[in-house]
């Protein structure tokens, strides 16, 4: 069974930084797309990042502040993320996909989730 369990995340003034880890067990893979997605409330759920085959990918409004790295060794995925604005305040969530032969593939579905941790920003 595939298991994806986020922390890591917390408050902290903006201008702050944060890591997230999501510890994934049941499920090991070089050609899956791991994200991190967020969602605030009232708010449509948005991807932030995404890891495929080393690369990362980032949504324009976090380019330059957030880092999406992976350890394969501990089947770890991270989200450095520093500068931190209160409109990054959302609940954020890791998920995986099973393999995928085209990073594309990463901008649609995936099909697993972590449960979320909360990242609150204030200013």
């Amino acid at each position: 069974q595939v298991q994806l369990v986020e922390s890591g995340g917390g408050s902290v003034q903006a201008g702050g930084s944060l890591r997230l880890s999501c510890a994934v067990s049941g499920y090991t893979g070089s050609r899956n797309c791991m994200g991190w997605f967020r969602q605030a409330p009232g708010k449509e759920r948005e991807r932030v990042a995404h890891i495929y085959a080393g690369g990362g990918y980032y949504h324009d409004s976090v380019k330059g502040r957030f880092t999406i790295s992976q350890d394969s060794a501990k089947n770890t995925l991270y989200l450095q993320m520093n500068s931190l604005k209160p409109e990054d305040t959302a609940m954020y969530y890791c998920a995986a996909t099973t393999v995928r032969y085209s990073v594309s593939w990463c901008y649609g579905d995936y099909d697993y989730w972590g449960q979320g941790t909360q990242v609150t920003v204030s200013s």
